[in-house]
């Protein structure tokens, strides 16, 4: 909410500068205690029990000038306390690099406590999902906020073991909310191990989730199913799941929460297990055992409790380690009391890092950024009050929900972050340690802080309060508190008993506080308000308090709140003067920059002088703070210079955005998150209880010597409104004031005591202690004794009220108005049953006695408080709004000079209640005298008994001056009527009445049969408030007029602005004038243009989604395409030229051509057939509507290319030229020329990564897919007819009970305006007629026609789940009056995104069953079908709309039947004579290649521009016929765009869960009339049956495999090498046969595999049916993407296979093979586009080598091997004619492959194990032994037989 300002609404009459605008913000205050969330609900502010916004005082300075704002409270939605329907919608697509290898990953997705489970995927690390998961939650936005969605990817295991977490994801709701639409669309989460910090990335995920509240629509990027691979699915570290600003490069950090001490808690222990020891104890301590608990990103820690005590002293730090920067921005810190049942909160703060923290501006060289840091700080808790009741209705403040309504304490803490380097970081639980105490001196000195209150009066005090003596007690943090505040103990230690715990130690002395009035006993004047009689004597408070002197961070926050202020009313100013056609925005725009450039400037000095003798005593924060603040306002300051310099009138609403663009930052810097002074609470105590508060931030109080350093409401009277505590203020309850206080507050140090003196509105007697104020001793005055006052009369000038809230059943109010001034209340008379009460009544009040001197009284009336009430004659008068005024004061000594009336906005709680239109006067007359100048007081108009007096009629210089005005209004007929009493309306009227003048209806004679009025228009004349701001509101009654004469209100219509439905005509004088001007401004555009006019009408085409551009390539059928650039000389009558596309059917209708000619075109015609993949026949409806998705893709994109390329041009431009040209040149930018646009498509489509796919299939025609409803494109087809719901019964404020209040539906329309006509009128109806003879002539006749519909329902996406395995099982019903069509048999099992493609056909008879109900239900074999959503179309209003939606327009005209035959009954030349004759236009004449229409000929031109017969070709008329029709807004007088084939995209609701979308629905309507000839059969849009493919793949041999065995006697590496496939999954997998032994990666296969699938061609997926498990009831249909997954792997027989690595071919898209082994390397791989491409599809039989990969940790890819092999794709006919055998086995059978003998098994042949093993590796060894034994025994058997031969041969033996 925003400040004080927005109060006063003084009306919108008052000239600038001169009155007080803040009523709407007073009351609304006043009257609620809560947060407006979703107008900004981006992220909960920092918060202590929700802090009080720091603005949201519902106290008003009465000195501020009002200015004139629009209020920005009254779209203000719940408040965060308000419970809401919310969803959270996740999708997970795939995942990808997961670490680890031949894993089964399983997806965990977590929102809060609810947890969902993807499927197991088997045997791959990359898992295909694309599931879609809801959450639902009915909570407050603030307990949303803080939920932590956690991903976390599971390795899936047996029953007996748990999941294993390979990695996790984390952020909270609140970082979802803050991004664009609220969502995250096709990103990559980043997984990382919390357990395994050093590990890096452990893989990425693909999802989108987004976060719907009521009313919003899921804005899904148009969804091509194609596009799951796309660009952006490329590569994940590109497209990140983070929010803008964070690197993609996340690095651990610690943030360490250090909790010191506590001091102030609540004394009672409230537990109920305390009381009951209590009792049996009779122990009487009271403490509680406070610990503190903190929570951050899923996590939370706690410190030790503290046994009984309220001045707790901890010292320890609470780590949390997360990735920063974090996406979970809030930490929660919780004060809590120990307790053995439930522990109870007893207070919370909520800290958000994003305002403690700044990531810097990455662009400059300077940067300002700096790391998560707060305090040491004092943090101040609030919540319910300290009483310590057993039940404490409160409680739930304390948790932070809500307004905290008393002070609860503070808690001393610091927050900081450091980045982890080093790898021992500690996993990511939580840390608890223990630190050393820090001297809280070093971070702020104690100061004595006086806080003074003067209690000027005390009025509208409640009724049910007056009984008891009433008095008012003021308390800043426990200061002041004389109920239930202190705590008596003092701390424990000296080194904490300095003065900071000043508000805790003291014992309630009179010299520190004399916080509370006296009780007085309320007295009143008309038993309805009741007041204090202070009289001549004003009670004052004051409470002296020690609190460290942090006054510096107030300050800052108060220049720059100043500066923002300021800036906020100007631009508000220069809102209202764009909106005033005459005003002079750009100058005030130009003064608004400028007083924010002083403003700043002015900022910049204060700052730097702070700074050059700033004291020690600032924390890390408050200097990076201080230096953020300064360079942000610096920037500031130069950026307001060079806006002022581009302002111009052209480019004034750009600069408007700029400015506010300002206001959001300078917002965005108010407040400081380190608190200093504790808010102060204004309470109202009744017999001893507190019954009534006000929260005031302490920073708009706080008094500084430098003016802009004050807080706005310091030295100031204002009015504050005291609102009941807690839940009772928001609904009824809280909608009464209890108390209305005039106060004047001060605060400041003790020794600036003597400044509080001057702002006390004077008059009084100066006391002794006034005038000793200086002194240091003295305190404030007790009360003061004013002398001087003042008598006044007010006279209240009540002339009308509008859209005021329904109070009675009927749906109407009996309203009057009770005029408050101080203790005076008047009431006007009761207007009966009515939300439009005219009382024209003026209130006198005499003896208005108001206390001061005139000159301050003149500046500073006092404030005028209107209440509406609603007259009940039995019980209480209902409330209906509030709101303030500020009289216009005329002293005895003035002139009177006459006040205007003025429109003021009521309040009821936060809604808007209405307006009123009145003004109020504060006059002082001459003694003796009655009236002077003044206008004198009219003649009484009637005469009411009893006291009220005679009625006076507000005096005639006041009351607005009135015109004569025709009103004309067109009765269409009544719709879906709800019975009234019981009763069915049967014979309904409608009465439409203005200003006390009434128009009726017919009476219709039977509404069941005809719910049409037979005559339908009828016209009154009347006089109105010559003003447009001053006309009455028009109110549409239905009566139902039964019999005997009786009559019973059915419902009501109030229309409280009549703009929309007034007409002002133009005359020829204005159309010349506007032409002079035109001409003048192209004479100067011309010049600046180099004088070069730009007559063309070029022409592009209007056949894509969101935007007119052609798709690239050639051919089409004779396809229309077409734009028109902005005419340049409207006086010069051209040709428009219209371009034809000639497609295949408009071959024929060319005239002859040379035969060089003919040739040539065929040429190109061959080369773009070339490109075609299918054959005319092949084509069905669904090759359209892929082709136009893909369309819409090409536009998107371009789209976005074509606004980056303009951001850059706007900016270059800015730099440099005046904005009047960039505008120019912006409009030229946007209406570029056919040729451009298709050169930027043709370049986007052949970048495209998808190139191959989408080649060139412009030959094919294309609907316009619109991604939103058809009515949004087109106006809800309002153009004559209106749909007015009524009501009936109270509007209660609750959103589900008001929507019961619609009891039927009123169609008709009105049309305003002056009478007579002016004489030179040159202005026509809707209808093209003059409209001297009535607006609406010429309209369709309202006689019952029946009607074939027929609804195409093509497909549904994003249902909301039903079943509880997260699917749904969706049919179709449709709807119309009482028939019903219901598809119930053909349900599509267990799928959240269904195609129906199905068209129903229903006969209607119009108007009875207009209402096209279409529902999405969902089949259960047990029980009643639930239904999912629905969604509403009126057929009405597009059967009779002027942009004829019975049938869209094709963008080509083809005869024969075929994918884009005509549908319509008439061809386009019968529909443009039907339309020309109906606009009673001269036409269509057709000539060779022209048309003309009255004045207008449009010309057909050749689409190719390089054509040499460009212009020489004749089209046929039909073509020619359905070009126009195209244009045929640009017919003059009864022009209007005619819808185009389309499908519409429509949420669907479900009535139980309003405004949150269950769903999109894309669909069409057809509708033919049965009187007219009927047309063809219904298009044929049945879902494409999926084709049957077989892929062959020939495993022939690997190569370079990586050896993963020992050999088992020599330890020779060796692998046992085999291959498995797989296509649908691995339930799916196929095997080769294993090569034993290869030692050096070489396999030898001849290998067969065949893998039977079903695909569908268009969406590039197979298709496979299957039952999800043994339990189900049928076949589930699921959908992937064609991969092929190649795996190898090592054989172990007694232990699990080994992975080697494997390859996914996308066969859609895979490298081509090499064509040996060696050219077979990793590059292969590669995505940037340098590696040839093949589709399996197209290329049908591809051969070649293909390497095997593993990820390793740090994600780099190995090469692990590579394969050749032989793919080959046949259709099923094809594979049954040519059958191949599995494996190598018949038929066709394969080659045994050529193996080494080394492979074989060794264990089966152990002498083929001896030969190949022993021999073939130690073959030389062996040789080598066996000759080393021989020699060894030759040479011992000569050595041994040696000597004994010797002797022998001695002895000569």
């Amino acid at each position: 909410m925003k400040a004080v300002r927005s109060l006063v609404r003084l009306g919108r009459q008052r000239s600038r500068g001169g009155s007080g605008d803040e009523e709407e913000k007073i009351l609304k205050d006043a009257d609620h205690n809560d947060h407006p969330i979703r107008g900004d609900m981006s992220r909960p502010p920092s918060a202590c029990s929700t802090i009080s916004d720091n603005e949201t005082t519902c106290s008003l300075s009465t000195n501020v000038k009002a200015k004139r704002y629009k209020s920005e409270t009254v779209n203000s939605t719940p408040a965060e306390l308000k419970a809401q329907d919310f969803q959270v919608c996740i999708t997970i697509i795939e995942a990808r690099q997961l670490a680890g290898l031949n894993m089964d990953p399983v997806v965990c997705v977590q929102v809060g406590d609810q947890k969902k489970y993807t499927s197991v995927k088997e045997s791959t690390n990359c898992p295909y999902y694309n599931e879609y998961f809801v959450f639902d939650f009915h909570m407050a936005p603030a307990m949303l906020f803080d939920k932590i969605i956690t991903l976390t990817v599971l390795q899936s295991r047996n029953i007996l073991r748990s999941n294993k977490v390979l990695g996790s994801f984390k952020l909270d709701v609140a970082t979802v909310w803050s991004q664009p639409e609220h969502q995250f669309y096709h990103k990559w989460a980043l997984l990382t191990d919390p357990d395994d910090i050093t590990g890096g990335p452990k893989g990425y995920l693909k999802c989108d989730i987004c976060v719907v509240g009521k009313g919003d629509a899921i804005k899904a990027p148009l969804r091509n199913d194609k596009d799951e691979d796309d660009i952006e699915g490329a590569d994940p570290e590109g497209n990140l799941l983070l929010p803008d600003g964070v690197p993609a490069e996340r690095q651990r950090a610690k943030f360490i929460v250090r909790v010191y001490r506590a001091d102030g808690l609540p004394k009672i222990n409230s537990s109920l297990m305390a009381n009951v020891k209590k009792a049996f104890t009779g122990d009487s301590r009271d403490y509680v055992d406070p610990y503190v608990q903190v929570s951050f990103a899923g996590l939370s820690g706690r410190t030790s409790v503290k046994k009984n005590t309220a001045c707790p002293t901890w010292n320890e730090q609470i780590i949390f380690t997360e990735m920063f920067p974090p996406l979970c921005q809030r930490v929660k810190i919780q004060v809590r009391d120990n307790d053995a049942v439930n522990d109870t909160v007893v207070g919370t703060h909520f800290l958000d890092l994003t305002t403690v923290s700044n990531d810097g501006d990455k662009g400059s060289p300077e940067s300002y950024g700096y790391l998560p840091t707060f305090g040491p700080a004092y943090v101040f808790l609030y919540g319910s009050t300290r009483d310590g009741a057993v039940m404490d209705e409160h409680a739930s403040l304390n948790a932070g929900l809500g307004e905290g309504i008393a002070y609860r304490g503070r808690i001393l803490l610091s927050v900081r972050c450091q980045i982890s380097d080093q790898l021992d970081v500690a996993p990511s639980e939580v840390a608890v340690e223990n630190i050393l105490s820090i001297q809280e001196s070093n971070y702020g000195k104690s100061e004595e802080f006086l806080l003074f209150v003067s209690v000027l009066e005390a009025t509208m005090i409640e009724k049910r309060v007056s009984d008891k003596p009433v008095s008012f007690e003021l308390s800043i943090g426990n200061a002041g508190n004389s109920l239930d505040g202190c705590s008596t103990t003092r701390p424990s230690s000296d080194e904490e008993s300095d003065g900071d715990s000043g508000p805790e130690s003291v014992i309630a002395e009179t010299s520190m506080w004399q916080s509370t009035t006296p009780p007085a006993k309320p007295m009143t004047n008309d038993k309805v308000y009741y007041f204090l009689p202070f009289w001549d004597d004003k009670p004052c408070l004051y409470v002296r308090s020690f609190f460290q002197d942090h006054r510096r961070r107030l300050y800052n926050s108060n220049v720059i709140n100043a500066i923002a202020a300021k800036l906020e009313e100007g631009l508000s100013e220069v809102l209202s003067l764009l909106e005033e056609e005459d005003g002079s925005p750009e100058r005030r725009l130009k003064e608004v920059m400028e007083e924010l450039m002083t403003g700043c400037g002015h900022y910049l000095s204060l700052a730097r002088a702070y700074t050059s003798n700033a004291s020690g005593a600032r924390t890390k924060l408050d200097k990076e703070r201080m230096r953020l603040c300064q360079k942000e306002i610096d920037h500031l300051g130069s950026s307001a210079r060079h806006t002022k310099a581009l302002v111009t009138r052209h480019s004034l609403r750009e600069r408007y955005k700029t400015a506010h663009s300002y206001l959001v930052k300078l917002r965005g810097l108010i407040e400081d998150p380190q608190h200093s002074l504790p808010d102060v609470f204004l309470w109202m105590i009744s017999g001893g209880k507190r019954v009534a508060y006000q929260r005031l931030p302490a920073r708009c109080l706080l008094y500084s010597p430098v003016d802009e350093e004050r807080g706005k409401h310091c030295g100031v009277t204002q009015t504050v409104f005291l609102k009941l505590p807690g839940r009772k203020s928001s609904g009824p309850g809280g909608w009464s004031i209890q108390a209305k206080l005039n106060v004047y507050m001060w605060l400041g140090l003790m020794k600036h005591k003597k400044n509080l003196v001057p702002g006390i509105p004077k008059g009084y007697e100066l006391s002794y202690e006034i005038r000793n104020i200086e002194r240091s001793l003295t305190l404030p005055p007790v009360s003061l004794h004013y002398t001087q006052k003042q008598t006044f009369q007010l006279r209240a000038h009540m002339y009308q009220a509008r859209s005021l809230i329904a109070s009675d059943n009927s749906g109407l109010s009996d309203p009057f108005a009770r005029v408050i001034i101080g203790e005076h209340c008047r009431i006007t008379q009761v207007i009966d049953e009515t939300l439009s009460p005219t009382w024209d009544e003026m209130l006198v009040l005499d003896d208005i006695l108001v206390y001061g001197t005139k000159e301050e009284i003149k500046e500073e009336p006092p404030m005028v408080v209107i209440e509406i009430f609603d007259q009940d004659n039995v019980g209480k008068s209902e409330f209906i709004g509030r709101t303030l005024a500020r009289p216009h004061v005329k002293l005895r000594e003035e002139l009177y000079e006459r006040p205007h009336l003025e429109w003021h906005d009521l309040f009821r709680g936060t809604d808007h209640a209405g307006e009123l239109l009145a003004t109020f006067e504060l006059l002082q007359f001459q003694d003796g005298e009655e009236g002077g100048d003044v206008v004198p007081v009219p003649q009484a108009k009637e005469h009411h008994g009893g006291d009220a007096g005679p009625i006076l009629p507000v005096p005639r210089g006041i009351r607005p001056t009135l015109a004569k005005y025709r009103l004309e209004v067109l009765f269409w007929g009544l719709r879906d009527l709800k019975r009234i009493h019981l009763l069915t309306v049967d014979r309904p009227r409608v009465d439409v009445e203005v200003a006390g003048h009434i128009i009726q209806s017919a009476v219709l004679i039977s509404a069941r049969k005809n719910p049409n009025f037979t005559n339908p228009v009828k016209y009154i004349d009347l006089e109105l408030p010559e003003q447009e701001l001053y006309c009455p509101p028009i109110t549409i009654r239905v009566v139902d007029c039964r019999s005997f004469g009786r009559f019973t209100l059915v419902g009501t219509h109030i229309i409280s602005s009549l703009h929309r439905y007034m007409w002002t005509p133009v005359t020829k004088r204005d159309r010349e004038a506007t032409l002079r001007n035109s001409l003048a401004q192209q004479l100067q555009l011309g010049m600046e243009d180099n004088g070069v006019p730009n007559n063309t009408n070029s022409l592009v085409p209007n056949n894509v989604h969101g935007g007119h551009v052609g798709i690239p390539g050639g051919g089409g059928g004779g396809r229309v395409i077409y734009r028109k650039e902005t005419e340049r000389s409207p006086l010069l009558q051209k040709d428009t030229i219209i371009t034809i596309d000639y497609g295949s059917g408009a071959v024929s209708k060319l005239v002859a051509v040379t035969k060089k000619e003919k040739s040539e075109a065929n040429k190109r015609r061959k080369q773009s057939l070339d490109f075609e993949e299918e054959d005319e026949e092949n084509r069905d409806w669904w090759t359209k509507y892929f082709a136009s998705l893909e369309a819409v893709a090409l536009q998107q994109q371009e789209d976005r290319n074509a606004r980056e390329r303009g951001d850059n041009a706007e900016g270059e431009q800015n730099q440099h030229q005046d904005g009047q040209k960039g505008d120019q040149n912006q409009d030229r930018k946007k209406h570029n020329t056919f040729k451009a646009t298709s050169t930027a498509a043709k370049l986007a489509a052949r970048l495209s990564p998808k190139t191959q796919r989408r080649k060139h299939k412009a030959n094919i025609a294309v609907v316009k897919v619109i991604p939103g409803e058809l009515e949004t494109e087109f106006g809800g087809f309002r153009e004559w007819l209106h749909t007015f719901e009524l009501y009936r019964g109270k509007k209660t404020g609750d959103e589900l009970e008001d929507e019961g209040r619609v009891v039927g539906k009123f169609k008709g329309s009105l049309k305003l305006y002056r009478w007579p006509l002016p004489k030179d009128i040159d202005d026509t109806t809707i209808t093209g007629g003059d409209p001297q003879y009535g607006f609406f002539q010429g309209l369709p006749s309202n006689d019952p026609i029946h009607v074939l519909v027929r609804v195409y329902v093509v497909r549904a996406c994003d249902l909301h789940p039903m079943d509880l395995n997260g699917k749904a099982d969706p049919y179709i019903v449709v709807q119309l009056g009482g028939k019903k069509v219901s598809d119930k048999e053909n349900y599509i099992s267990k799928q959240l995104n269904p195609v129906f493609g199905k068209c129903f056909e229903v006969e209607a008879t119009f108007p009875q069953d207009s209402m096209l109900t279409v529902q999405v239900l969902d089949w259960d074999l047990v029980g009643s079908d639930d239904m999912i959503g629905e969604t509403k179309l009126d057929l009405e209003n597009r059967f009779y709309s002027r942009h004829r939606a019975t049938c869209g327009l094709a963008n080509r005209y083809e005869t024969r039947s075929g994918y884009n035959q005509w549908r319509d009954p008439m061809k386009p030349t019968q529909i443009l004579a039907r339309l020309c004759k109906e606009g009673r236009l001269d036409g269509p004449h057709y000539g060779p290649g022209k048309v003309r229409i009255a004045s207008k000929t449009f010309t057909v031109q050749s689409d190719d521009e390089h054509d040499p017969n460009r212009g020489r070709f004749l089209v046929s008329e039909e073509q020619l016929a359905l070009a126009v029709l195209h244009r045929w807004e640009e017919v003059p007088r009864v022009g209007a765009r005619l819808v185009p084939e389309h499908i519409e995209t429509r949420p669907i609701y479900n009535p139980d869960k309003p405004g949150i979308e269950q769903g999109k629905v894309e669909m069409w309507v057809d509708m033919f009339p049965m009187d007219m000839p009927l047309p063809g059969p219904p298009l044929d849009v049945t879902p494409r049956k999926p084709k049957s493919y077989e892929l062959r793949i020939v495993i022939w041999n690997t190569d370079d495999v990586v050896l993963e065995d020992d050999a088992f006697f020599t330890g020779e590496k060796m692998s046992d090498i085999y291959v498995k496939g797989w296509l649908k999954g691995p339930e799916d997998t196929q095997c080769t046969d294993i090569h034993y032994r290869s030692l050096t990666g070489e396999g030898n296969f001849n290998w067969r595999f065949v893998f039977p699938f079903e695909y569908l061609v268009a969406e590039e997926k197979i298709v496979i049916s299957r039952k999800e498990s043994l339990f189900s009831w049928d076949e589930t249909e699921c959908k992937i993407p064609a991969r092929l997954e190649l795996q190898v792997w090592d054989a172990d027989h007694f232990s699990a296979d080994d992975f080697l690595g494997a390859i996914t071919l996308d066969l859609n898209r895979f490298p081509r093979g090499a064509k040996n082994s060696k050219m077979c390397t990793l590059n292969m791989l590669k995505t940037d586009g340098t590696v040839p491409m093949v589709n399996i599809f197209k290329q049908r039989r591809v051969k070649g080598w293909w390497p095997f990969y593993i990820k390793k940790e740090n994600e780099e890819m190995e090469l692990t091997g590579k394969v050749e092999a032989e793919i080959h794709l046949l259709t099923k006919d094809e594979a049954e004619k040519i059958p191949a055998g599995l494996g190598r086995s018949e038929p066709d059978p394969l080659e045994k492959p050529n193996r080494p003998d080394a492979s074989f098994m060794w264990f089966l042949n152990p002498l083929k194990s001896i030969r190949y093993i022993i021999w073939h590796n130690y073959k030389w060894a062996i040789i080598k032994l066996l000759v080393f034994f021989a020699l060894t025994i030759f040479f011992v058997l000569f050595f041994y037989s040696v000597p004994g031969f010797t002797v022998k041969k001695i002895l000569g033996a």
